[in-house]
């Protein structure tokens, strides 16, 4: 069961989602304006936002940008809109996944169950050490030596993915897959956001310390070497 916020502005459709998602015992609530939406986050954050982009006060990929501002609750956009680039754009700006109008509820329950599955966190891992970095997954905090670090949402979730898998190369494609939660994309966009984690970790390509390129297959993060 999870607590699930439907951003709708066609009644006859919210009506329809709320009675179908609360017969598979999800707890839905519903609203109809972006602002609406944004009060309902800030004050009473859901598991999983379902967020339609033909909303009478702001078009959705507004809506978007503003609530990876104030929160990371897993955001399904659900759209008639079926434009590739436009697709590739909001997720990469942090859309967690897309379904294009009309969808079946067995669609939309499948790919709830999938971002509620990405998302949860347990409590073994909810903290990550790699040398001098530690990520605290709950507070999506993380510090190198003791400082912290500031860090954008996309930064934060690349590097703790990497963390995760201490010494492992993973490949671009992976990195795609399971951070950008697409199957298919420029790789210049995650070379753009390793280039702006190195420079907050102090370190570049040339001279890595944690992140370390393997051409032709991916990236890797590893505790430095203590040797000069």
């Amino acid at each position: 069961m999870a607590s699930v916020l439907v951003v709708e502005d066609d009644a006859n459709v919210r009506t329809a989602l709320i009675r179908e998602l609360s017969v598979r015992s999800h707890v839905v609530r519903s609203v109809g304006t972006a602002m609406d939406a944004l009060r309902e986050v800030t004050q009473s954050p859901p598991d999983v936002v379902v967020l339609d982009l033909g909303l009478p006060d702001l078009d959705g990929a507004e809506v978007l940008k503003m609530l990876r501002g104030i929160s990371d609750v897993p955001v399904i956009i659900a759209t008639a809109r079926d434009d590739e680039p436009e697709i590739v754009r909001l997720l990469n700006a942090g859309a967690d996944d897309y379904l294009i109008k009309p969808f079946s509820i067995e669609h939309l329950s499948a790919r709830l169950a999938a971002v509620l599955r990405r998302s949860a966190r347990s409590g073994p891992t909810a903290e990550l050490s790699v040398g001098g970095l530690h990520i605290d997954l709950d507070r999506r905090e993380a510090t190198l030596d003791g400082a912290p670090l500031e860090l954008t949402r996309r930064e934060f979730d690349l590097l703790a993915y990497l963390a995760a898998r201490p010494g492992r190369v993973v490949a671009r494609r992976e990195l795609l897959a399971e951070v950008w939660r697409q199957a298919y994309g420029d790789d210049q966009t995650i070379d753009v956001h390793l280039s702006w984690l190195r420079r907050k970790l102090g370190e570049t390509a040339a001279a890595p310390r944690y992140l370390h390129t393997v051409r032709g297959v991916g990236v890797r993060l590893a505790e430095p070497d203590p040797r000069p």
